[in-house]
């Protein structure tokens, strides 16, 4: 499934969630994607909490216009409003990440609003184990697996799992961590950060993905879902063609 990240205005790529930069509009990719076969497209504006910003509505309800595949969309959502006008917009699915950690009853109200099929909780790991909050001036740090355990306990549906040293690089994901979180918890675990081929797809699949996440490798090489999953058919893994 391709990432698809935001500043709230456009489409932006970096390596290791640092040198942003500007790569196109965000409705022309929804379209080429829509149309490229995609399983499942993710949509995240990964300023929107940082500025404050509530989701922008308007532009969801314009991307979901153009999207026919399940659409997951997170950023900015803080409370179960935020989550309910994403899906008057045509969200498919709730993605949360921050305020995940900082705020985990959310998790469970949204569950019991939505249902666990409609969340998505998205963990970003540093240094293969560390998942890092900021609160003020104050910075804790805790355990991906403990806190993964702790998300399934909540009812969340689904873990969209990236590895911050690998996102953007195209060097493969973090298989070890994949590995540990997958062993750790029942529901799917969707790896992230750092694709670059599709070997790497199968890869993470064999640690225990349930599904695997790229951004880079769709925006900066000829590579393409369908062909991915071509690829992983011949390698027996059970996918949509």
């Amino acid at each position: 499934m391709p990432v698809l990240l935001s500043d709230g205005s456009k489409l932006i790529k970096g390596i290791s969630f640092d040198s942003w930069r500007g790569i196109g509009s965000p409705l022309q990719a929804v379209r080429l994607f829509n149309m490229r076969e995609v399983d499942e497209l993710v949509f995240l504006d990964i300023r929107a909490t940082l500025e404050g910003r509530s989701p922008d509505f308007a532009l969801i309800d314009e991307l979901a216009d153009s999207c026919f595949v399940p659409f997951a969309v997170g950023g900015g959502v803080r409370s179960v409003e935020d989550a309910r006008g994403l899906l008057r917009a045509g969200a498919d699915k709730i993605v949360i990440n921050s305020v995940a950690v900082e705020n985990p009853s959310l998790i469970k109200d949204l569950v019991q609003q939505f249902g666990s099929q409609c969340v998505v909780v998205s963990i970003d790991v540093r240094n293969g184990n560390k998942v890092t909050i900021h609160s003020g001036k104050k910075e804790t740090e805790l355990d991906v697996v403990a806190f993964a355990k702790k998300v399934e306990e909540l009812g969340a549906g689904e873990i969209l799992l990236t590895s911050v040293e690998r996102d953007g690089t195209m060097q493969g994901y973090d298989l070890d961590l994949i590995r540990k979180v997958a062993e750790a918890v029942k529901i799917p675990v969707i790896a992230s950060g750092g694709a670059g081929n599709y070997d790497h797809f199968a890869q993470a699949i064999e640690k225990g993905a349930a599904a695997v996440a790229a951004g880079s490798m769709y925006h900066f090489s000829a590579q393409t879902p369908l062909k991915a999953k071509e690829y992983l058919k011949g390698k027996g893994v059970a996918v949509r063609l």
